[in-house]
C-alpha cells in the first residue's frame, strides 16, 4: 500500500458506488483519510467508509445534495470539524436521465445541468479555500465520452459533461500559481450500475470490453499525485475516441 497522499484529506461526491466509491478506496489505498459524499445511498457510504477504515485511513460519511448550496455548506462544515482542511476534491456525483433532443423537458435539463455542472462548481468553490491555505489542492472532475462524441444519454447530458471541462479550464488557468491544480478524466462505457445490460459488442470499442470502475480509479489517483499535470482532460475509454 502507497503512502503517497498520507496527510491529505479527499471530499468524493456520490462516493457511494460505481466509478466514485472505486475512486475512494484507491485514493485511501495510496494513504489519503476519504470523506464519502452521498445523497441517498447511507449503507452503501457506511460500506465504503468500513473498507477505507479497515486500512487504516480515516473516513467520514457525509450526506448532501451537492447541487444545494447549502448541503454544501453543511457538508464542508461537517469535514472540517471531523477530518479537518480538504485537500483533494473529487466531483464525481452525476445523472443520466435518457432522453432524445424531443423528449427532454426543461425540468429534466435544469436537473442535469444542476448535478452535473453547478454542484461541481458548488463543492470546488466551498474546498478551495482549504487548498490556498496549504499551498496544494488537487480538482478532478468526471466528465464523460459524451463531451466529445455526444453519446446517448441525451443533449442535456452531453452539455452538462462539455460545460464541466471548460469548468476545469478556467479552475487550472487561475489556480496553478497556488500549487492547485485541476483536470477531467473523460470514462467511456465503464461497468458500473448504470451500464448493466447493454451488449459491450455493440459499441465498437477497439479493446473489446466496458471499462471497470478500478481503471478510472488508478487515473484519478495518478492526477491526486501529480503536481505537473494540469488544465488535462484525460481520455479513459478503449479507444473509441483517441482525442
Amino acid at each position: 500500500m502507497s503512502n503517497e497522499l498520507n496527510g491529505r484529506l479527499a471530499l468524493v461526491t456520490g462516493a457511494s458506488r460505481g466509478i466514485g466509491r472505486a475512486i475512494a478506496l484507491a485514493l485511501a489505498r495510496t494513504g489519503a483519510d476519504v470523506a464519502v459524499n452521498y445523497h441517498r445511498n447511507e449503507s452503501a457510504a457506511l460500506d465504503a467508509c468500513a473498507q477505507i477504515r479497515e486500512m487504516g485511513r480515516r473516513a467520514l460519511p457525509v450526506q448532501g445534495d451537492v447541487a444545494r448550496a447549502s448541503d454544501v455548506t453543511g457538508m464542508v462544515e461537517q469535514i472540517h470539524r471531523e477530518l479537518g482542511p480538504i485537500t483533494i476534491l473529487v466531483n464525481n456525483a452525476g445523472i443520466g436521465i435518457v432522453r432524445t433532443i424531443e423528449e427532454i423537458t426543461e425540468k429534466e435539463w435544469d436537473e442535469t445541468l444542476a448535478v452535473n455542472l453547478t454542484a461541481p462548481f458548488l463543492v470546488t468553490q466551498a474546498v478551495v479555500p482549504d487548498m490556498r491555505a496549504a499551498n496544494w489542492g488537487r480538482i478532478i472532475s468526471l466528465s464523460s465520452i459524451a463531451a466529445q462524441l455526444g453519446g446517448m444519454v441525451g443533449p442535456h447530458y452531453a452539455a452538462s459533461k462539455g460545460g464541466l471541462v471548460g469548468l476545469m479550464h478556467y479552475y487550472a488557468a487561475h489556480l496553478a500559481k497556488e500549487g492547485i491544480t485541476a483536470n477531467a478524466i473523460s470514462p467511456g462505457l465503464i461497468s458500473t450500475d448504470m451500464s448493466a445490460g447493454l451488449p459491450q459488442q455493440s459499441y465498437h470499442i477497439p479493446v473489446g470490453r466496458f471499462g471497470t470502475t478500478e481503471e478510472i480509479a488508478e487515473v484519478a489517483v495518478m492526477l491526486a499525485c501529480n503536481g505537473y499535470i494540469t488544465g488535462q482532460t484525460i481520455n479513459v475509454n478503449g479507444g473509441r475516441y483517441p482525442g
